[in-house]
């Protein structure tokens, strides 16, 4: 069993988002990834058959990637297959949790 202190994982940098892989199995990976304003995730995808769920822990940004942006704030939930283009973009400071299963 793996325990986690999500509050504990909110560290940010200036020049970049901060990223820290907290698991990694054959089954699961789990990353946060912690945005100050402007900052993005950019749009891209895997050529891998896998899902990936993106939750909000903290903030307000958008979803980017698909036809259009889509608005994402605190709890907001999105899962798609890993082929889909997606990405993030905060608005202002974000905490997103990102789960990929199976990994890439």
């Amino acid at each position: 069993m793996k325990l986690f202190n999500l509050p504990e994982t909110a560290k940010f940098t200036a020049d970049k988002p901060y990223r820290e892989l907290l698991f990694d199995s054959p089954n699961l990976r789990l990353l946060t990834f912690n945005f100050e304003p402007g900052q993005e995730l950019p749009v891209h995808s895997h050529n891998a058959d896998s899902e990936v769920t993106l939750l909000i822990l903290e903030g307000e940004g958008v979803f980017t990637g698909g036809p259009e942006e889509i608005p994402a704030k605190t709890g907001t939930l999105q899962i798609m297959p890993v082929s889909e283009p997606h990405g993030l973009r905060a608005l202002t400071r974000v905490r997103l949790l990102v789960f990929i299963a199976p990994t890439l």
